[in-house]
C-alpha cells in the first residue's frame, strides 16, 4: 500500500474537488443523490460519474479526469 495522496477531480458535475485516494485506483466513482416521485420506502436513484486517473501526472495532486462516455 503506498498511503494516501491528494488528487483532483477534473470537469464533470465534481469539477475541482479534492478527495484522498489509497493505491491510486485507476477509477473514481461520484455518486449524485436524484429526485423519485413515488419511490418504495428504503429505494434511492444516484446518477453516476466516472472519473479516470491521469497517468501522465506523477507526483500530487494526482488528476483524474471527468469521463463523459461512461454511463
Amino acid at each position: 500500500m503506498t498511503g494516501w495522496e491528494v488528487a483532483v477531480l477534473e470537469g464533470g458535475p465534481a469539477d475541482g474537488m479534492r478527495v484522498k485516494v489509497a493505491d491510486r485506483p485507476r477509477v473514481v466513482q461520484v455518486t449524485y443523490p436524484c429526485q423519485a416521485d413515488g419511490a418504495p420506502p428504503g429505494v434511492r436513484v444516484e446518477g453516476v460519474y466516472v472519473y479516470r486517473l491521469d497517468h501522465g501526472v506523477p507526483d500530487e495532486p494526482l488528476r483524474y479526469g471527468f469521463d463523459i462516455a461512461c454511463p
